[in-house]
């Protein structure tokens, strides 16, 4: 296959806490040196969130930027900040960081029930609220999909023009509230955007077939200890550089090369 792959990588998330997974990565140090690694080891995009000095999950400004600068002089790679921040944090604030102007941001194509984390609010208000800020930035956005509802939302919003042209699509498998990982989801959904870069990411145990089939039929792959804190089953990821590695090392036997973050800036319209 001649696409490269772009590999993402989430390096943190908001839910995991160092008593859930001990190699937790928490400090500005932590997390972006756990990031640089990561580009080492093959992946072109950082999905980033950031924690305050509590180890909450935090939007604010000084943290990413500080994150930010420290990630930009270990490495180069594609920035994308994360808009969600954590469940029940208002709108104003996830967009906050976005004044920073990172390569790319995710934009949640709806609401979803985490379950013990609670509801994750995305209303058409709050969707057009992030576009308006993704717009007035520059910023890259990255239709985040977990949902068959979340297909026609992104449909509707892109009938009217209201999304920015230049986008790419993740496409979450296996979350609670979400699609399931069946095989079939992900080919429905590579289908109805053949058109756009789309990455895929499965949740927990899903993460490997998941990345396999995307790799297989000319997707992208999103892995990282946000979105699964397993090497195998028991057996605790070390780091995010581990999970990479794998997924570069699966992609290479299937004889298809993983993208140099020069190659996915090309893939994915960045200009910066």
């Amino acid at each position: 296959m001649e696409t490269p792959l772009i590999i993402e990588c989430p390096v943190i998330g908001a839910e995991l806490t160092r008593e859930m997974y001990p190699y937790l990565p928490l400090t500005p140090d932590e997390i972006s040196s756990s990031a640089a690694d990561a580009v080492k080891a093959g992946a072109s995009v950082i999905h980033l969130h950031v924690r305050d000095e509590n180890g909450e999950p935090s939007q604010r400004l000084d943290i990413f930027e500080e994150v930010t600068e420290k990630i930009r002089n270990k490495c180069d790679c594609i920035i994308q900040y994360s808009t969600g921040g954590a469940v029940g944090i208002p709108v104003e604030e996830r967009i906050a960081p976005l004044k920073l102007k990172p390569d790319m941001a995710t934009l949640t194509m709806g609401t979803i029930d985490f379950g013990e984390y609670g509801i994750f609010e995305n209303e058409d208000l709050t969707i057009e609220t992030i576009i308006n800020a993704i717009e007035a930035n520059g910023v890259v956005p990255e239709l985040e999909i977990f949902g068959c509802s979340m297909v026609d939302t992104a449909f509707k919003f892109l009938k009217h023009k209201k999304i920015p042209e230049n986008f790419n699509v993740g496409l979450g498998f296996g979350l609670k509230g979400g699609m399931s990982a069946d095989p079939q989801n992900i080919i429905s959904l590579a289908r109805k955007f053949h058109n756009h870069v789309w990455i895929a990411s499965g949740i927990s145990k899903n993460h490997l077939p998941i990345s396999a089939q995307a790799i297989a039929i000319g997707g992208h792959v999103r892995v990282g200890i946000e979105d699964n804190i397993y090497f195998r089953k028991g057996e605790y990821a070390k780091s995010n550089a581990q999970l990479v590695s794998r997924i570069a090392r699966i992609s290479k036997e299937l004889e298809r090369p993983v993208a140099t973050v020069g190659e996915a800036r090309k893939m994915l319209k960045i200009c910066k």
